[in-house]
């Protein structure tokens, strides 16, 4: 299991020659939960923004995110209704309220778990319920869940979504 936290900040690298393409920056989530790309941190003020759709990507290393060639970078429709980024963008994921359908507050985004195997659909989410409840209890997990939504200002979870400690990530793995 990865958390889309351990990617940013990694060099994207052309494995063709070994030529970096930019830093990881951000994800691209779709509505149904499913990582569509990586967003590529942009070396110009006004340059459009780039991206790698998920399929391109050969490997997520520890140390670099590896592309089979320069190709495969894109612009990013930054006005697609259809994407939400996780970190940055007028709308993203992070920082939103998870509610369920009977108005309980489970927590805020602080990010998102994917498989090992380069799966597309994330299969959980740290949840943060403030600066002092994350010290004095620790973060919580929420796994994923086909009937959760995207919403304007919150996510909408079932009520049968149950908030856990956060495991290790030997026991979700």
């Amino acid at each position: 299991m990865r958390r889309a936290q351990d990617i940013m900040g990694l060099p994207v690298i052309e494995i063709e020659t070994g030529k970096q393409l930019g830093t990881a920056k951000d994800f691209v989530i779709d509505r149904d939960w499913n990582i569509q790309g990586v967003l590529l941190e942009s070396k110009h003020w006004f340059a459009s923004s780039r991206y790698i759709a998920w399929d391109d990507i050969v490997s997520l290393g520890t140390d670099a995110v590896t592309v089979k060639d320069e190709q495969v970078v894109r612009d990013h429709d930054e006005d697609d209704d259809r994407t939400v980024c996780l970190l940055d963008g007028s709308f993203k994921i992070k920082g939103l309220p998870v509610i369920t359908v009977n108005g309980d507050h489970l927590g805020l985004v602080e990010d998102v778990y994917f498989g090992e195997q380069m799966d597309k659909k994330i299969i959980g989410y740290e949840l943060s319920g403030g600066l002092i409840s994350d010290l004095k209890e620790g973060r919580k997990w929420l796994p994923s869940s086909e009937a959760m939504k995207i919403g304007e200002d919150a996510v909408i979870v079932p009520v049968s979504c149950i908030v856990q400690e956060t495991p290790s990530f030997q026991e979700i793995g």
